[in-house]
């Protein structure tokens, strides 16, 4: 097993488990520090991509350093909420990479389901970083719903970090099982297993699917046969694109905990549907109009989403637009104005204003060879819809039919777990599938099903 600090994508930093010479630097404003913690496979490859554009969206050099001269990023010190500076000057991503796998960090591996003893390790890395924060958000957790370490330490650490860091915030972005594509057998199994234990300890999960991502790349990107590097890098702009409000400055700026309140309306209910626009390739940017309305009108449109559901086929509860580039308040009302009088769209009746924006005037930045278009404006929509059921419905479908055979069963319980956990856990899947349904039900379809039951 390996657990990894990364230093400023290429340079190599040695791992620390007592506390480095590292001083938190003084800043005029308040600094309000996340830490990332990349998990197995998916969270360690999405985390290079996104630690790749972070650094050129900070102006931060290969080997950690950054100019002095340096105007990107707004030339201030917003860097500080992902990096911390060390006494030498150089700029260290407040994060942890872990993967028991020995190919995606590089030492000598273990099973596949976690061992709890693993869990010390990991917070002796953990522990002194978030000392080291004057002002700690929350954490960011990167991992895959289906993998054996994403979904199996994920839950483990997740636990963990309610006790020691009860009152900070935990967002995750999980690679979610798709509909038809998988890259394991076992990826029904962990995925309910995981958001069973995981349900009462995160604050917010953005889910993503490889099947989604394919397809946006092969219409949008025009690239036949998409790699991980392609689909890695779409998710890392999406990332940007949330955190961008923690890390630049705006006209309306959106941290951690608003995200919470703005999205989620009950507890279990966190799991928003991100849509991002403009998704094109260099060749098709120069004949496009990206109007902040043409922006707006796609992200409501299936083809740009991340996951694969309708949201046409639900209800939204709560929607996050997170602006940045070339926009002004007053084209954004206009728009949202737009997309209210549309019937396409629908609403629970119980929250009928829905919307909350976010402007940063940072643009998007791309990476050099990459495969999308640099471009002035964009936006990245986070929903809370009720649509988003139908994915655990079909995770729930292909749980019961291995379930149902007790197909593998035995490897988990070798290693720990009861079988009675499979059977909890679904139950508990098969509840938020009726919490969904009952939050799209209207409030005259509940007194009148009070009246018929009095």
């Amino acid at each position: 097993m390996e657990i990894t600090r990364p230093a400023a994508v290429n340079d190599k930093l040695p791992t620390f488990t007592s506390r480095p010479n590292i001083s938190p630097p003084v800043s005029p404003r308040q600094q309000r520090e996340c830490l990332s913690i990349h998990i197995g496979q998916a969270g360690v490859q999405v985390g290079n991509a996104c630690w790749e554009l972070y650094c050129l969206e900070h102006g931060i050099q290969p080997d950690g350093q950054m100019p002095s001269d340096s105007t990107i990023g707004g030339g201030d010190d917003s860097f500080n909420t992902f990096f911390s500076e060390t006494g030498a000057g150089k700029h260290v991503p407040r994060a942890v990479f872990i993967d028991l796998e020995p190919t995606v960090i590089g030492k000598l591996g273990g099973a596949e389901n976690v061992g709890r003893s693993l869990k010390i390790e990991l917070l002796s890395h953990l522990h002194p970083q978030a000392d080291l924060c004057t002002g700690l958000q929350g954490f960011l957790i990167f991992h895959s719903f289906g993998g054996g370490t994403g979904s199996g330490f994920t839950s483990l650490l997740m636990e963990r970090l309610s006790v020691d860091y009860g009152k900070k915030s935990k967002l995750e972005f999980s690679v979610y099982p798709a509909p038809q594509i998988s890259t394991a057998v076992v990826e029904p199994y962990n995925a309910v297993l995981v958001t069973h234990c995981t349900l009462e300890h995160s604050d917010c999960a953005f889910m993503m699917d490889n099947e989604a991502i394919y397809d946006v790349c092969r219409r949008n990107l025009d690239i036949e046969r998409p790699t991980y590097t392609n689909l890695n890098r779409l998710m890392a702009q999406l990332v940007s694109s949330i955190t961008a409000s923690l890390r630049f400055d705006g006209a309306l700026n959106v941290d951690l905990t608003e995200f919470q309140t703005t999205l989620v309306p009950y507890p279990r209910i966190h799991f928003p549907l991100i849509t991002y626009a403009p998704i094109i390739s260099a060749e098709k940017a120069y004949h496009e109009e990206l109007s902040v309305s043409q922006l707006t009108n796609s992200c409501f449109e299936p083809a740009n989403q991340l996951v694969k559901c309708d949201p046409r086929q639900g209800k939204c509860m709560a929607c996050c637009m997170l602006y940045r580039g070339d926009v002004v308040p007053k084209d954004v009302n206009a728009s949202i104005a737009t997309i209210k009088t549309k019937r396409s769209i629908q609403f629970v009746d119980w929250c009928p204003t829905g919307f909350k924006v976010g402007i940063n005037y940072q643009p998007p930045t791309v990476v050099p060879g990459g495969d999308l278009a640099k471009v002035q404006r964009a936006l990245c929509m986070l929903s809370n819809t009720t649509a988003i059921s139908m994915a655990w419905t079909r995770l729930n479908l292909k749980f019961d039919k291995m379930y149902a055979k007790r197909a593998f069963v035995h490897w988990y319980v070798g290693e720990g777990p009861e079988e009675g956990e499979f059977q909890g856990a679904r139950e508990d899947m098969a509840s938020l599938e009726k919490d969904y349904h009952e939050v799209a039900v209207d409030s005259a379809d509940l007194e009148r099903r009070g009246e018929e039951e009095e």
